[in-house]
């Protein structure tokens, strides 16, 4: 609640009185204003004292509020709970009818079979009679006309063998350097003039350069011709040719 503000008007201050005799001097009467002051006073504090008195009674009636809340019975009501709603029945079961069905008789349709044609009669056929053999006459071999035998190559051993020509000796230079040594056998035909006609190789020194190089060295040969029965013919001979590295 606001407060009341008062205003109280001051009263003007009076001149001073001219100084008059003792004896004239009359005491002045009360003036409007100041009754009018003191009027607002006592309405300023009748409304002020108006207003506290609401205000003490507002505070009762709170108060008295307060302790009837206290001193009131608690209701307490229960409430039931509600029932769960029943589980609906379940559907009848439907059985389906298994009956079998009525079999539909059908009649079979009739079947007209005809009688076998009567059998013809059979003519016994004579086979023909077999040809008659043919006889072939066996063609008369012919003479095989054998080619002549070729005339057998003397044999002569090495020893006895004399050289117009020796065949060259030539150690190939790898031989060297890898120490390759060992005797290569020559087989050698000799034909009627002399000459080597055919060079194989009987027997291998075991390095594949030496093989090679006897069988170059050996077409340099010359050989004396042989004779039979004041012939000269042809022979073989299997020739030895030893290379050894040189120290």
């Amino acid at each position: 609640m606001k407060p009341v503000l008062a205003f109280v008007a001051h009263a003007p201050v009076a001149s001073p009185a001219p100084l008059l005799p003792a004896v004239a001097r009359v005491q002045p009467r009360p003036s409007f204003v100041e009754t009018s002051g003191s009027r607002h006073r006592l309405f300023a504090l009748g409304v002020l004292a108006a207003h506290l008195l609401l205000l003490w009674g507002l505070m009762q009636m709170s108060s008295m509020r307060r302790a009837v809340a206290q001193v009131a019975p608690i209701v307490v009501r229960l409430i039931a709970p509600s029932e769960p709603p029943r589980p609906l029945p379940p559907p009848p079961l439907v059985v389906p009818n298994l009956s079998p069905p009525t079999p539909l008789l059908i009649e079979a349709p009739l079947i007209a079979i005809a009688a076998p044609p009567a059998p013809s009669p059979v003519m016994a056929v004579q086979p023909p009679p077999p040809p008659a053999p043919v006889v072939v006459q066996a063609p008369t071999p012919l003479a095989v006309v054998q080619p002549p035998a070729p005339p057998l190559i003397k044999q002569i051993p090495a020893g006895a063998v004399r050289y117009l020509r020796e065949p060259r000796m030539t150690v190939p230079l790898m031989s060297k350097r890898l120490r390759e040594l060992g005797v290569v056998h020559l087989r050698v035909v000799v034909d009627v003039r002399g000459q080597p006609r055919e060079i194989t190789l009987a027997r291998s020194s075991g390095f594949a350069r030496l093989d090679e190089q006897a069988l170059q060295d050996m077409r340099s040969a010359r050989f004396v011709p042989q004779t039979e029965n004041g012939q000269a013919i042809e022979w073989e001979v299997i020739a030895p040719m030893s290379y050894e590295v040189e120290r």
